[in-house]
């Protein structure tokens, strides 16, 4: 599982996302999607999370909330 997740959490609170036990691979596959890297493959994917960020948090924040919604 993503070790990336934990250096996410004020990202996934803005997003209204709490990460549990139950979510975590769910929550790892949404983001995956957003960045538009096979999921898995998490060094690509923490780059392009960072680049993302960086770029537009607030975009960010809302592709993911419209990912986990649709899950």
């Amino acid at each position: 599982m993503s070790c990336y997740l934990r250096h996410l959490d004020p990202v996934l609170k803005q997003a209204g996302i709490k990460v549990d036990a139950d979510n975590r691979k769910q929550v790892d596959q949404a983001i995956h999607r957003v960045v538009g890297v096979h999921y898995k493959d998490c060094p690509p994917t923490w780059k392009e999370v960072k680049r993302m960020i960086a770029e537009d948090e607030g975009a960010f924040v809302q592709r993911l909330k419209e990912e986990m919604a649709k899950a």
